[in-house]
C-alpha cells in the first residue's frame, strides 16, 4: 500500500496522513491515532526517498568513526548502543551511516556531510573531557546529540550518559562497607570523561571514609580482556595488594577475573571484584545470580534515548537541547564477600 490508497482509505488528504505518521503539532491527536493504527494494519511503511523530497531532509543520521578508534565498531558495547539507536531512527523512518576518516580530518568530515545534505544529524561517540568536537558542530549548525558528556564544555548540547559519578561512589562504599579498605581502581582511559567521572566517585567515597587515595592502586588503560588481565596480575604481585578491585568495563572484568584464577584464587573469597555491566546482549553477566556484582545500565536503551532526542532536535530546531541522566543499578552478584582477615 502506498500513501495515495492509505490517505484514500482514511478519507484524508496525503498531506495530512504525511504530516500525521511524521508527528507534526497541528495535526490533532486523534487524527494521528487514527492513521498509525491504520498504518499499522495495512503494514504500510513510508517511502524513505519520497519522504526526504517532502521534508527537504536526508532522513539519514550519520556517525564519523576517526581510524584510531575504527576498533570501536566490532565492540559489543558500539554495537549495543547502535542497536539501540537504529530500532529508534528505523520508528521514525531514519536510517543510519557511518563515515570512516584518517585521524585529525573529522572536522572536514562533518563540513562535508552538512554541505553535501548526506545527513540531518550525526551521533558523537567517547566524549573526551575537553571535546573540540562540541563546539565545532554549534558552530556551524549541524544538529548532534553526545553518547555521554564533556566536563569542560559549557555551551549547551544534547546528551545521554549515565551517572558514572554516584554509581562508582555506590559501588566503593559497598566495598568499604564489607570491611575493604585497599581498594583498586581498573579504570578507562582518563582523558575520556566518563573514566574521569568514575574516577571521580571512587575518589569520593574514600576520601568521605577518610581512607587517603593511594596512586598504586589506580590505572587508567583502555578496556580490554587483555589489559584487565596484565593490570590485575601487577596489583597481585606488589608488595600490598588490594582485597578489592573496581573495574570499569565488563570486559575488563574478563581479564580480571582471569588474573584472579591463575594466582590461585577465588573471587568473592579471597578477593572482591564489582564491574561496569552496560547489560549487554551476547555478554550477559550470568544468569539466575549475576556473577560480578556490578553497577548496571543498559546502552542499548541509552542508544534508543539519544536517537529520539536527536530526531526531536532535527524535527523542530527551536526544541532546547535535551539531557538524560540515566542512573545505575547496583546488583550484587559472586564477585563480592566480605575483606579477608588479615
Amino acid at each position: 500500500m502506498n500513501l495515495k490508497q492509505l490517505a484514500e482509505e482514511l478519507g484524508l488528504s496525503q498531506t495530512t496522513v504525511s504530516r500525521a505518521l511524521n508527528g507534526y503539532p497541528e495535526v490533532s491527536e486523534g487524527t494521528r491515532q487514527r492513521v498509525q493504527a491504520a498504518a499499522e494494519r495495512y503494514n504500510y511503511r513510508p517511502n524513505t526517498r519520497a519522504k526526504g523530497l517532502a521534508t527537504g531532509r536526508s532522513m539519514v543520521i550519520g556517525h564519523v568513526i576517526p581510524a584510531s578508534t575504527q576498533h570501536e565498531m566490532v565492540n559489543p558495547i558500539f554495537g549495543d548502543f547502535i542497536a539501540g539507536a537504529s530500532n529508534a531512527c528505523a520508528e521514525r523512518g531514519y536510517d543510519m551511516m557511518f563515515t570512516r576518516v584518517e585521524d585529525g580530518d573529522e572536522e572536514a568530515a562533518y563540513r562535508s556531510l552538512m554541505a553535501k545534505g548526506s545527513v540531518d544529524g550525526v551521533i558523537l561517540q567517547g566524549p573526551k573531557v575537553q571535546d573540540g568536537r562540541i563546539d565545532l558542530l554549534n558552530r556551524i549548525g549541524l544538529p548532534f546529540a553526545v553518547h555521554g558528556r564533556s566536563s569542560n564544555v559549557a555551551a549547551p548540547y544534547t546528551w545521554v550518559d549515565v551517572n558514572n559519578t554516584s554509581s562508582f561512589r555506590r559501588a566503593t562504599e559497598f566495598l568499604l562497607d564489607l570491611g575493604h579498605r585497599r581498594i583498586a581502581l581498573i579504570n578507562g582511559l582518563e582523558s575520556m570523561d566518563f573514566a574521569k567521572r568514575r574516577r571521580d566517585g571512587y575518589l569520593a567515597a574514600l576520601e568521605a571514609a577518610g581512607i587517603s587515595a593511594d596512586s598504586a592502586l589506580m590505572s587508567s588503560q583502555e578496556m580490554t580482556e587483555v589489559s584487565g588481565h596484565h593490570q590485575t596480575r601487577d596489583l597481585l604481585n606488589g608488595d600490598n595488594p588490594p582485597t578489592a578491585i573496581l573495574s570499569a568495563s565488563m570486559i575488563s572484568a574478563l581479564g580480571v577475573r582471569r588474573a584472579i584464577e591463575e594466582a590461585g584464587m577465588k573471587m568473592g573469597k579471597d578477593i572482591s571484584v564489582i564491574t561496569h555491566d552496560d547489560d549487554l546482549s551476547y555478554l550477559k553477566n550470568g544468569q539466575d545470580v549475576p556473577i560480578f556484582t556490578a553497577t548496571r545500565s543498559s546502552v542499548r536503551n541509552a542508544g534508543r534515548i539519544l536517537a529520539q532526542m536527536l530526531i526531536d532536535r532535527i524535527s523542530d530546531p527551536l526544541v532546547p537541547a535535551q539531557n538524560a541522566l540515566l542512573e545505575a543499578e547496583l546488583v550484587v552478584g559472586r564477585s563480592t564477600g566480605p575483606a579477608p582477615v588479615a
